[in-house]
């Protein structure tokens, strides 16, 4: 090495040297220092033992780790500072190559605990603790899926391994215990970043009334019964060996009020978990039922399954989604309070995969159009303001043969509307004018995005999507014929004049 080349190389390293010192001087405490005077040793020398859990028990991993550490009153969270502290596991972060570990505050994030109820949560952050006489070190990490972290883990540093594996069994059965989601009714979201990184909504528990529901007689009894009744005789039923998972199948036109009988079940539920798939959602199902069985009693709803009864694209292999539904609900221990409750426009298109897969649905109801007797109740119901007389509710009923309990509800609703505009208090003849209206050939397509009616002549139509409440469910874009042509009689009486295609 010539001289040029030797004294190019000493003041590189000399350059480099003074880089490290204002690197150490500029950039704060290290970790480890800190962790070696906690456990009383070099914390790289210790063996790192790490817990996944489900990114959505953030909160719950939090309340149950509150529990477990309050018993020492001298524990404290420290924070890490840095992108480091993402790339890296914390004997990374502390071990001989471990000069990333610099000291910074906790990180915290809020999220939701109940409808409209939310509380700040550690989501980053080092807790320095003692069990009994032994120190312990554990780094809580919420799901960081662009980090390739899915999952939300604990990161454990002790001296005492069977401590350790106490320590974590104690967490875990916390884990089963303690759930924000327990009694709630939940939906769940997917991650633009992995279908396991699902997110959980929150909604109301919306309170309606048996009167409210208004089905052909017994049929919400037997709804009921199926969804409800069976965890209420679950002793009996266990100690004659008989299983308490069920699947109950609603089916029937769109916007007769499957949905609403859903709502109507989650309402009666009160101490019930429902969990809410649709749509997209409807791939995390294996998801859904192990959360269902650790909820218990519960009830999963999976909307409109016909979606999903051929498509593949849905699931994770090479069968319909639909098949893994099925499947999950065949998983389910015999004991498992769990209630699957399908709904779907289309029965024809499940019924092949369910005679495939028998024992899955315990109970098919239908949800019929509503007749004579049902449309005036509905009136009643959705115009119980308007203090309708007999007279209307009967020719309204019988005008609206053959419609759905949408319908009868947008009836009542642009009544009120057209009142609204004219700045009048809305009366029966609003409520007669907008069934007319509605009635009419030229509000054919509307009327059919109500459900349609009913016509004989027509069976061959393919239906729309049923209308969703309050829960805020949304359904696939999916293509439909809006084929339907019905005539009417006018309140008059009088024959209305040729349906016209539109």
């Amino acid at each position: 090495m010539d001289e040029e080349l030797r004294g190019f190389m000493k003041s590189f390293a000399q350059l480099a040297r003074l880089a490290d010192q204002y690197q150490e001087h500029h950039k704060g405490q290290l970790l480890a220092p800190v962790l070696a005077e906690h456990l009383g040793l070099d914390p790289g020398t210790l063996s790192l033992v790490v817990e996944n859990f489900a990114s959505h028990r953030l909160a719950d991993a939090n309340i149950v780790l509150e529990r477990l550490i309050c018993v020492d009153p001298q524990a404290r969270v420290i924070g890490l500072a840095g992108q480091e502290r993402h790339h890296f596991d914390l004997s990374d972060l502390v071990g001989v190559q471990g000069n990333f570990g610099v000291l910074g505050e906790p990180s915290y994030t809020t999220l939701a605990v109940g409808p409209g109820r939310q509380q700040r949560f550690l989501s980053f952050g080092i807790h320095l603790f003692t069990t009994g006489q032994t120190p312990m070190v554990i780094l809580l990490r919420q799901a960081n899926p662009e980090y390739g972290k899915p999952e939300a883990t604990l990161e454990v540093l002790c001296t005492d391994e069977k401590l350790v594996d106490s320590f974590l069994a104690d967490f875990r059965e916390g884990l089963h215990t303690t759930s924000i989601y327990r009694g709630q009714v939940i939906s769940f979201k997917s991650s633009e970043y992995s279908e396991s990184n699902a997110g959980i909504t929150f909604h109301q528990r919306e309170e309606i009334s048996d009167e409210q529901l208004i089905l052909p007689t017994g049929l919400r009894e037997r709804i009921e019964e199926q969804v409800l009744g069976i965890g209420i005789h679950r002793d009996a039923l266990l100690a004659h060996g008989s299983h308490l998972k069920r699947g109950v199948l609603l089916y029937g036109p769109p916007g007769t009020g499957k949905t609403h009988t859903v709502r109507y079940l989650a309402s009666a539920a009160k101490d019930h978990t429902v969990i809410l798939l649709n749509g997209n959602t409807l791939s995390l199902v294996s998801q859904a039922s192990a959360m269902a069985r650790a909820l218990q009693p519960s009830i999963v709803v999976l909307e409109d399954c016909d979606l999903i009864a051929e498509d593949r694209s849905f699931g994770h292999g090479p069968q319909p989604l639909l098949f893994e539904v099925l499947d999950s609900m065949d998983g389910l221990d015999p004991d498992a309070d769990v209630s699957f409750v399908l709904t779907t426009n289309r029965v024809e298109s499940l019924e092949r995969a369910l005679v495939q897969r028998p024992g899955r649905i315990d109970l098919a109801v239908q949800i019929p159009r509503p007749d004579f007797d049902g449309r005036k109740a509905l009136l009643r119901l959705y115009g119980s303001k308007l203090e309708l007389s007999q007279e209307t509710v009967d020719s309204v009923a019988q005008l609206t043969e053959g419609t759905t309990a949408s319908f009868t509800r947008e009836v009542i609703r642009r009544a009120i509307l057209t009142a609204s505009i004219a700045g009048v208090p809305v009366t029966e003849r609003h409520v007669r004018i907008s069934a007319a209206d509605l009635m009419d050939d030229s509000a054919t397509l509307t009327r059919n995005f109500l459900g349609g009616t009913e016509d004989p002549d027509l069976n061959g139509g393919e239906p729309d999507e049923e209308s969703y409440g309050s829960f805020g469910w949304s359904p696939l874009p999916d293509t439909r014929d809006f084929g339907f042509v019905t005539d009417t009689e006018s309140l008059s009486g009088e024959e209305s004049p040729e349906a016209k295609d539109d």
